[in-house]
């Protein structure tokens, strides 16, 4: 009695529950603005909402006159969304951003405790809120502008083939026969993403009209919040016991079935996936991340989380694949499931899938037509596949996404033993399955699952080296004698030096500097055929023999001259490269081992109507010194010399090009009639098309 006497009530208030707005009264709040900046004054051009999803956009004015707002800007916003051309469906009819687009999202989405309350003559009038919504300025209009943009690209790009992994033309075509959907596929492909956008998309917006703060149909609209009968059959719902009363004020937190997120279907908070047990809470993560070293996997889970428990979980969800976790095939693709691209069941998706994660187990790349042609599946499915777990590298395949996980294998050798003994059943199923052959089964001994690349020392590679000479020395001295002997018999050719042979007669001493590269056969001394010094023209035995340099000058003329005429523009590190297979393929002896120098190389493409093209490499590259050497064929005696000509000097002063840009400068420099078929040719003879830009070949760094 004493607590009540030293607080008293002062005033008793009476509340009514008004009904007039139920379900039509929605809060809108605006997170971005400041309270003291309403939008009351401004112009509100129109509404529109969707009942069911309680979603609504308001289109408002923009003062197009204000001083703070820029003209300039607002011209070319209107001018990347709409274009040049003037119709009904452009965004800006003024040719002037005059207006922005606010969308709203849900706040909260149980509301059933909030109330809209109005005070007046000492009476509390509630009326329920059907939604909280928070609404925010939407910026289509760059969507819109960004497919402008992609739409012109198109056009100029004129149907190019990307070139940054070569597909067949021919396509393999599935032929799917629609099935009986079962309870469990209908129950998952109702909680999709793609279901719930698709039902969403169809309902159909409802068109508002706006009256402002101060205008009389809103004055009207208003006394709706105030109860419209004070009688007791109006309001039995306040008529309630003090504890039924804080019950409805504060009820207790029940977390609904319907706004729980369904895995992995939703998105679901880190929260509440900590609330999950333990094997639900892996098995989640590892669906939506599908890759991951295992500390990675500890952090996300949480401190004083038991790491022998999650390393039980995390093996009946995932296998080992170079130190890393990933995903198991038959957690991504369910039984009695299907690929949403050809129709194929997950019983074969699966198989094909543990191809390609046993692949990554021998090392870091894998070529996608190797499996497409092992696991007869359409390019989507296998490229679904790669992605799971690997990045795509232009012009070498797929590489693993993530590096060798050292610490964990060292750490867990048990762990490492079972799986790997887990693969080896795999392989044995893979096996009887694809009919692979043993050989392309069994790991070579370097290719283990480290991925680690096999280290020698340069004094090892110089010992292989010298073993193979001594090993070819004898075949090559005997070939020398018949070859001596052929000489004198040959009347003829008795004046011929036998200089002729370019084979080494010295005793190989230990001290001699061996190529660690050369192929087999063309151990002279010559590092792939060309000396490393620009300035040495010598053989190993210290000039060219007397009477065959002019065989020599035409041998190679002509590999460079052929070479050329089929690649148009090379760097001199291909043409390097393409020298030493070209060796590689001649019978020992050939005139052209007696040992090829990089500057005799580029005087001969320069004799052969060739010219270097100083391309504009970025400050920034990492070419090497080869690389940055670029020739091409300036002269190749078709129709298409002035073509390719104009289209080298757009290359000596600039790096990379846009097509449209080729396409303009041809046009000017070779008539008005230049057509989309010469341009193609002309590309594809210099050039190569990386991410929408165009370089000469060899001038792309990955």
């Amino acid at each position: 009695m004493a607590n009540e006497e030293d607080d008293p009530i002062i005033q008793e208030i009476d509340v009514f529950l008004a009904r007039s707005l139920l379900e039509k009264l929605y809060l809108f709040q605006y997170p971005i603005r400041p309270a003291s900046m309403t939008y009351d004054d401004v112009t509100h051009l129109s509404a529109k909402i969707k009942p069911k999803q309680q979603k609504v956009e308001l289109e408002m004015a923009i003062d197009t006159l204000n001083p703070n707002y820029c003209r300039s800007k607002g011209e070319q916003i209107a001018l990347n969304v709409d274009g040049t051309c003037t119709d009904e469906t452009n965004t800006y009819s003024s040719k002037l951003m005059d207006k922005q687009t606010f969308c709203s999202s849900q706040a909260a989405s149980n509301v059933s405790r909030y109330a809209a309350a109005v005070y007046r003559k000492g009476e509390l009038h509630l009326t329920p809120l059907h939604g909280i919504l928070q609404l925010r300025p939407s910026f289509t209009y760059l969507d819109k502008a960004d497919a402008k943009h992609r739409e012109r690209e198109a056009a100029n790009e004129g149907g190019d083939s990307s070139q940054d992994e070569a597909e067949d033309d021919v396509k393999q075509i599935t032929v799917r026969f629609s099935r009986p959907e079962t309870e469990q596929a209908r129950q998952r492909r109702v909680q999709s993403y793609e279901f719930l956008q698709k039902r969403q998309a169809e309902e159909h917006w409802v068109h508002l009209h706006y009256y402002g703060l101060k205008d009389s149909r809103s004055e009207h609209e208003r006394q709706y919040l105030f109860s419209q009968a004070h009688g007791l059959a109006e309001n039995t719902e306040l008529i309630k016991s003090p504890s039924e009363y804080l019950m409805m004020l504060m009820p207790p937190s029940v977390e609904e079935e319907n706004d729980k997120p369904v895995a992995p279907s939703n998105v679901l908070s880190m929260a509440q996936l900590r609330t999950l047990p333990l094997a639900d809470q892996i098995k989640i993560l590892m669906k939506n991340v599908k890759v991951m070293p295992f500390a990675n996997l500890m952090s996300l889970l949480g401190s004083g989380t038991d790491s022998m428990a999650v390393l039980r979980c995390i093996q009946q969800v995932a296998m080992l694949v170079q130190g890393n976790w990933v995903v198991k095939s038959d957690v991504l693709y369910p039984k009695d499931t299907s690929s949403p691209h050809s129709g194929v069941p997950a019983e074969v998706l699966c198989r094909g899938r543990d191809f390609v994660m046993w692949k990554f187990t021998q090392g870091r790349w894998v070529v996608r037509k190797e499996v497409a042609a092992v696991t007869k599946l359409c390019p989507e499915d296998v490229k679904d596949f790669l992605e799971h777990m690997s990045v795509a590298r232009i012009n070498k395949g797929w590489e693993f996404m993530l590096p060798y996980d050292e610490d964990f294998v060292k750490k867990h050798p048990d762990i490492v033993q079972r799986q790997h003994m887990l693969w080896m059943g795999i392989q044995a199923k893979l096996e009887k399955v694809y009919n692979l052959l043993k050989e392309h089964l069994t790991p070579k001994k370097q290719e283990t699952q480290s991925g680690h690349p096999l280290v020698v020392s340069g004094e090892q590679r110089v010992n292989m080296a010298k073993a193979r000479v001594k090993q070819n020395y004898g075949q090559l001295e005997k070939e020398f004698q018949k070859q001596k002997a052929e000489l004198k018999s040959n009347d003829a050719s008795a004046k011929m030096d036998v200089s002729n042979i370019r084979i080494k007669e010295e005793p190989v001493s230990d001290e001699e500097p061996m190529d660690t590269l050369a192929y087999e056969g063309m151990n002279n001394g010559v590092v792939n055929g060309l000396h490393t010094e620009e300035d040495s023209m010598d053989t190993l035995n210290g000039h060219l023999p007397g009477g065959c340099g002019d065989r020599v000058a035409q041998e190679l003329k002509a590999f460079v001259s052929s070479t050329f005429k089929k690649q148009f523009v090379l760097t001199l590190s291909e043409l390097k490269r393409l020298f030493n297979l070209h060796l590689a393929s001649l019978p020992p002896g050939h005139t052209l081992f007696s040992g090829i120098s990089d500057k005799m190389l580029q005087d001969m493409v320069l004799d052969t109507g060739c010219k270097q093209i100083l391309v504009p490499f970025p400050p920034q590259t990492a070419a090497s010194p080869d690389e940055l050497k670029v020739y091409a064929l300036w002269e190749a005696g078709d129709t298409y010399d002035q073509h390719r000509q104009v289209l080298l000097e757009i290359f000596s002063k600039n790096y990379r090009v846009r097509r449209n840009v080729i396409q303009n400068q041809l046009s000017q420099e070779c008539g008005e009639d230049v057509n989309k078929q010469e341009v193609d040719r002309v590309l594809k003879d210099c050039c190569v098309s990386y991410g929408g830009m165009w370089y000469l070949k060899g001038t792309v760094q990955s």
